[in-house]
């Protein structure tokens, strides 16, 4: 176990960014999002949440596969290289942790996207614990811990000290680049106090207590043709939001650009709750806003953890319940089935 002092933080981003790329929650524009390291940023490390989740580091919003060069009638084919630059991501909470997880189990199945492979492979993971969970919070739902963040690095903010565990070989391997800036501390009962104090913030928390019951395989049916969906979905804007700031939607799309002298081919986030989602020559196979709606916490709550030993789709970080327009989310959503049943009339 390490420590450094609040105050000698910059000099630490400093030193990670001489051989690696850093990303960590800056403060533009008054929001506060993930995004690359230099002297001129506004670092800002208070902030619970940030708008969009640092899923973007690993599976970016857009980015190129290909590039199809013309030369009169002659055509090449140049792939986009793969991530080779070694990169932190610092400052991400145990929710959107557990969502890389989420996502690796998609994207590091096979067939194995190499894309995303590649920058997992680089990237090493220092996560914060959450000192003040918010009301929108409820990660505790999903079995995950705000106050042990599962990474390769575990850092605590205490008072003016950052206290700092390596917990894999990547962890490790950051801590010697950066050890001259560290202190050695083995004052457990500092860390545990923080814990504990999390902890009960926790479980004060409105939705920390949701019940998940009904949501697996063998509910299946029951939940698909519940008549529960037809009232809830009416006030969705079908605006994407919710599946913008989520950490774990994996959906994308695959365009081409036409740069006048070829093709560039790139992906893009996508949303299941557009009405063109997966349309193709024949139209699209959810017609309507409410299959759509329903496809996206079905998802979330029963068919991604039957394929994925019970793991849900889902980290409670609360976004989605603060930047819906309409109010519509997932804690609604088990709420409205919690409380009417779900069940066919």
């Amino acid at each position: 176990m390490y420590k450094i002092a609040k105050e000698n933080l910059p000099a630490l981003f400093q030193c990670i960014a001489k051989e690696q790329e850093l990303y960590l929650p800056v403060k533009k524009s008054g929001q506060t999002n993930f995004a690359a390291w230099d002297e001129t940023v506004e670092v800002d490390l208070d902030t619970l949440k940030t708008v969009k989740s640092p899923k973007d580091a690993f599976f970016p919003q857009s980015e190129n596969l290909y590039t199809v060069q013309k030369e009169g009638k002659k055509l090449s084919i140049e792939p986009e290289t793969l991530k080779e630059q070694k990169f932190v991501v610092f400052g991400m909470k145990a929710c959107d942790v557990q969502g890389v997880k989420v996502l690796d189990n998609v994207f590091l199945s096979e067939p194995v996207d190499t894309f995303y492979a590649a920058r997992r492979e680089h990237g090493t993971i220092v996560a914060m614990a959450c000192h003040e969970p918010e009301e929108s919070c409820f990660c505790k739902v999903f079995g995950i811990d705000g106050a042990n963040p599962d990474a390769d690095v575990a850092v605590w903010m205490i008072e003016e000290e950052l206290y700092w565990k390596a917990l894999t070989e990547k962890g490790e391997a950051l801590t010697a680049s950066v050890k001259e800036l560290l202190v050695e501390d083995s004052d457990i009962e500092k860390i545990e106090a923080a814990k504990n104090a999390i902890h009960a913030i926790i479980e004060k928390l409105p939705y920390s207590n949701l019940s998940l019951e009904g949501w697996n395989k063998e509910a299946l049916e029951d939940r698909f043709d519940s008549p529960v969906w037809e009232s809830l979905y009416k006030p969705c804007l079908a605006c994407g939001t919710c599946t913008f700031v989520c950490p774990t939607c994996q959906c994308y799309d695959i365009k081409d650009y036409d740069t006048g002298h070829g093709v560039q081919r790139y992906r893009c986030w996508d949303s299941c709750m557009y009405s063109d989602f997966t349309m193709m020559a024949h139209g699209n196979n959810r017609t309507s806003q409410m299959q759509r709606f329903r496809q996206r916490f079905m998802h979330k709550l029963v068919y991604y953890p039957a394929n994925n030993n019970g793991m849900y789709s889902c980290v409670g970080c609360g976004r989605c319940v603060e930047k819906c327009p309409a109010s519509l989310n997932i804690v609604k959503v088990i709420k409205a089935f919690e409380k009417q049943g779900g069940n066919k009339e």
